[in-house]
């Protein structure tokens, strides 16, 4: 069986993340969706367990996917889960560079292989960050959110 992990905050997680683990899905057996529980770099408005329980709710009718928690090195968690792949989506050149590097140092650490996944052009625009802003001021964000099974 082949696992890959497709880690971040998932804050929240949002379509264009469920198109990457639904696209992931023919490429893998198992997908493990590890949830960030603390970013040096982020602040979170929802809590580990919330995220979870609404990544859970998304996938509640496929048993291929499971979430769960991490408060490590994602290279780690993979290797907890016995994943020999980390997916990421790419929406930019930015994200590029940024997951490049990223890459280049799990494949270091323990030779994880990191699979990059061009975001559907659709669906390159929408980002956590943007998601949670439009939130903050009252809009509307359900379009930018995978439908719960």
């Amino acid at each position: 069986m082949t696992t890959a992990v497709f880690t971040g905050s998932f804050d929240p997680f949002t379509i264009g993340h469920d198109d990457i683990v639904r696209r992931a899905l023919s490429l893998f057996d198992r997908i493990v969706i590890g949830v960030v529980e603390g970013n040096v770099h982020k602040s979170h408005t929802l809590t580990a367990e919330e995220r979870k329980d609404a990544i859970d709710a998304v996938y509640a009718d496929e048993p291929r996917v499971e979430v769960k928690i991490y408060s490590d090195l994602a290279v780690d968690f993979a290797q907890r889960e016995g994943a020999h792949f980390i997916i990421k989506g790419i929406r930019s050149v930015k994200d590029f560079e940024y997951e490049r590097e990223m890459a280049e140092i799990n494949r270091s650490l323990n030779g994880t292989e990191t699979l990059l996944l061009l975001a559907d052009p659709a669906l390159a625009h929408i980002s956590s960050s943007m998601v949670r802003e439009l939130a903050h001021y009252g809009k509307d964000i359900s379009k930018y959110l995978p439908h719960k099974k």
